[in-house]
């Protein structure tokens, strides 16, 4: 029998190259970006070029390439956090060959980041529409800078709120709750889908931020990852939470107060 150190080895060392991996991916995709000079808009941004298509692309091979990008992101700030509850699943498991707890593993995984893809499927074409409008309209425009401020501030809010605690709690819960886990796919599946929609909603307003600061942007990347995984990870998550968003309230403040003073 495979001792469990070995295991353990073998799952956050495969994790840390499929981390590795996709970090690699994320940020060629994001410095292959920015080498292109986004659209200047009134109000002092730039609009990202990922709700762009490159010239000659369809809107179909737009999209197939946002989803790409999309995906090789979540798996990059998602792994660090995910992984322990991997792991967690797996002891979990009642005994079962170690090459089929190693699938049903994976299974789970896979289901976890489906979710975030469906996350991606909707938040292309949003995308695409507030671009369209914010192009055609000089006025809405002229106040995204203030508008991705009440963004970035009803984000820090909700770290306060008793919906992001009950998220987080649940994203925290050990797999069958102290009870052994029937070793089937439809079981790894369902936990995967649970897992995936509770991490969602619980960083529906630090994804949110990733998503008006700058999709493209590592800075922005590297710190919501920080920020996720943190909280999800640290002993007191819910203090930890909350000292987030004291943070995130102060920084959506002061792009508003700068938007209005540049405005």
């Amino acid at each position: 029998m495979i001792s469990e150190r070995v295991c353990q080895r073998a799952v956050f060392g495969g994790s840390a190259l499929l981390f590795a991996a996709s970090g690699a991916v994320t940020i060629h995709w994001c410095a292959s970006m920015s080498a292109m000079a986004g659209m200047p808009m009134l109000g002092g941004w730039t609009m990202s070029m990922a709700w762009m298509r490159m010239p000659g692309q369809t809107w179909a091979g737009a999209a197939a390439s946002f989803l790409g990008m999309w995906i090789a992101m979540m798996v990059a700030m998602m792994s660090p956090s995910l992984v322990p509850m991997l792991w967690r699943y797996r002891q979990a498991v009642g005994r079962t060959g170690e090459t089929y707890l190693g699938l049903l593993t994976a299974l789970v995984g896979v289901g976890y980041f489906f979710v975030w893809t469906a996350f991606g499927m909707a938040a292309f074409p949003l995308g695409v529409a507030l671009a369209a409008v914010e192009m055609q309209l000089p006025a809405l425009a002229r106040a995204v800078p203030i508008a991705v401020g009440a963004v970035v501030l009803i984000a820090g809010a909700l770290q306060f709120t008793a919906w992001k605690a009950h998220h987080l709690a649940c994203c925290r819960e050990a797999p069958g709750c102290g009870r052994p886990l029937p070793a089937d796919a439809g079981t790894a599946w369902r936990q995967g889908l649970r897992l995936g929609l509770h991490c969602s909603y619980c960083c529906a307003g630090l994804t949110a931020i990733l998503l008006v600061i700058g999709v493209m942007d590592l800075r922005a990347m590297a710190v919501v990852t920080a920020a996720i995984t943190v909280e999800r990870l640290a002993p007191a998550a819910e203090r930890v939470a909350r000292a987030l968003g004291v943070v995130v309230v102060g920084a959506g403040l002061f792009l508003i107060a700068r938007a209005v003073a540049l405005g």
